[in-house]
């Protein structure tokens, strides 16, 4: 029964974790954006995005982090047959790229604490989708474990990372079509001829 309780709180802190990182880099995407903007209101809002994201990371996304593995960890103590299992192996490998993932996300995110804006937001787009991929094999393998094909598994994650990177770039061209931006930018000059 208790190796149940360990199962629940691990899938509880990966759901944290993957909520932290996929919101941490909408975050990123905002702050990039800001970058743009005209003063006062970039200082207002990059300043305002600096104090989300800390609080996102180190409040969230980071406990989440070493709690999910902290009871993944448990699970394989307590359960080692796991590791005996091609299946599991696999899916090692994808929390291996998480790591990977979570630890750019982290230099990113110091990046931008110093003011440093490196990546457009396009790009940001992208790389938020790298987790959506990685979350998705994770998943399927996890449900699916030995009764997926491998080669199929394969094509279905390219074939949806595909989907999302048309996706964005679709999105892209909605957003521009519908011009947010300039209405964004008038919203803001009728509130300062308000104040």
């Amino acid at each position: 029964m208790d190796f149940l309780y360990i199962k629940a709180l691990h899938i509880i802190f990966v759901v944290t974790w993957f909520a932290g990182l996929f919101y941490m880099v909408r975050l990123f995407i905002y702050h990039s954006e800001a970058e743009k903007k005209e003063e006062p209101a970039k200082e207002i809002l990059q300043t305002q995005y600096k104090l989300m994201e800390k609080r996102l990371w180190y409040i969230i996304t980071w406990p989440s982090a070493v709690l999910a593995s902290f009871f993944a960890f448990w699970m394989l103590y307590k359960n080692p047959v796991y590791l005996e299992m091609p299946w599991m192996h696999v899916k090692l490998a994808f929390v291996l790229a998480l790591y990977f993932y979570h630890g750019a996300c982290h230099s990113i995110y110091k990046q931008l604490q110093r003011n440093e804006v490196k990546y457009n937001s396009l790009k940001l787009r992208i790389w938020n989708e790298v987790a959506t991929i990685i979350l998705f094999a994770i998943v399927f393998l996890v449900v699916l474990k030995n009764a997926i094909n491998w080669i199929w598994g394969v094509i279905g994650i390219f074939l949806v990372s595909i989907l999302l990177m048309m996706s964005v770039r679709l999105y892209k061209k909605v957003r521009a079509k519908k011009s947010w931006d300039k209405f964004e930018k008038k919203l803001m000059e009728e509130d300062e001829k308000q104040s």
